[in-house]
């Protein structure tokens, strides 16, 4: 991407095209500020930080007394799950791997699965959806010109993990996100909720909503609220380094890379090297490159250089998404080339989520919702740019 005439923050490498994103007067960006906070709160890697994390485990094993499993943990054969699985085990947790099917996984992803499992003893939970009617979700996202193309297998895996929650009497989900390694991607082409999915669906869908397990703002209220299934990120409080973590999973329990953050997934590799850059001017891949920037992993010129240049795009996997979703290159090219639309477009759950803030923020100071939830989520934003 051509940075020229563009404010770029002092600290990382967002630049003034990232959605929202105001400069202090040392250049410094208000994501960078976010995330410091962040760090602040939850101690990050300190000794404070793994003692409250340490806490929290306890209680996880008190609560879990008499039961099968005290916590579950999504799975999607990627670096952050598959090491939280052998981090749970380690700190004497029993956890229950779950996993919701899109149908689109790469065969990489179902083997790194199976192995870290099968290496570390712990059961799974899968959902598959119905092939052809996540294809007619995925159909009308792209349909109605949004960016997040993606966002119904983000939620569904959401709602996957409260349902085997629930099943089995667990009351903590442990995600493996980490703000260090990844930061916190802005709202701006990243949003979504039940409401917003069942409308693009309703608008553009050809088939009916039988197997898709959709999270409506009832269902969430209830797993948050009434059912108080907590959510710990543990990597947000003990230190965790990815490149670390994948030379672990690859020597003890022959894990594969799959090529790229987020590819282990075809559809999720479409939406990042493909429908992002090309539909939109968006590079996700300046989250994880700000944040070794941060780090002192890499140098802002190295982390700009890798951001200008093209994305790997795996071979064949243009035909595949044409193929999977009944596109025409002329259907394809055409949507690619539409003016895009922006989610505020479509009816969603924001206002109500703005309107429950109060609500929202007790729930996240009690772990009941993620604190990036709260932050991203029950704040108004401007509606006066476009992307």
């Amino acid at each position: 991407m051509n940075n020229d005439n563009l404010k770029i923050c002092t600290r990382c490498i967002y630049d003034s095209r990232v959605p929202y994103i105001t400069f202090d007067e040392n250049g410094v960006c208000n994501y960078c500020h976010q995330l410091d906070k962040i760090k602040s709160d939850y101690k990050t890697g300190t000794k404070e930080g793994e003692e409250e994390f340490k806490k929290i485990v306890e209680q996880i094993k008190k609560d879990g007394i008499g039961k099968k499993y005290d916590c579950v943990i999504g799975v999607s054969g990627g670096t952050d799950s598959s090491y939280m699985l052998y981090l749970a085990k380690k700190m004497g947790l029993r956890p229950l791997a779950v996993h919701y099917d899109n149908t689109w996984n790469s065969a990489i992803a179902t083997q790194n699965i199976r192995k870290v499992l099968t290496g570390l003893d712990i059961d799974l939970y899968t959902y598959v959806v119905d092939n052809k009617e996540v294809d007619d979700i995925f159909r009308s996202f792209f349909l109605a010109d949004v960016a997040e193309i993606e966002a119904s297998t983000d939620l569904a895996l959401a709602e996957i993990m409260y349902r085997a929650a629930w099943k089995y009497n667990i009351k903590y989900v442990l995600e493996g996100h980490s703000f260090i390694e990844e930061g916190i991607t802005p709202v701006g082409r990243n949003y979504f909720d039940g409401k917003y999915i069942e409308s693009i669906h309703k608008m553009f869908g050809k088939m009916p909503m039988r197997t898709y397990p959709l999270m409506t703002l009832a269902r969430f209220l209830f797993w948050t609220a009434v059912v108080r299934i907590k959510k710990i990120r543990p990597f947000w409080y003990i230190s965790y380094n990815k490149e670390d973590a994948m030379k672990f999973l690859e020597k003890e329990y022959d894990w594969r890379y799959y090529g790229g953050h987020h590819l282990e997934n075809r559809m999720t590799s479409f939406f990042h090297s493909v429908y992002l850059p090309q539909k939109f001017g968006t590079d996700m891949r300046n989250n994880t490159l700000s944040a070794k920037v941060r780090n002192g992993k890499m140098s802002r010129d190295d982390a700009l250089a890798e951001y200008n240049s093209e994305p790997y795009v795996e071979k064949d996997l243009v035909e595949y998404f044409k193929k999977r979703l009944d596109l025409t290159d002329k259907q394809y090219e055409e949507v690619m080339n539409r003016k895009p639309k922006i989610w505020y477009d479509y009816p969603t759950y924001k206002k109500t989520f703005e309107r429950l803030r109060p609500l929202f923020k007790i729930l996240a100071n009690a772990n009941l919702v993620p604190m990036s939830f709260y932050l991203k989520y029950c704040f108004p934003m401007p509606k006066d740019r476009e992307w």
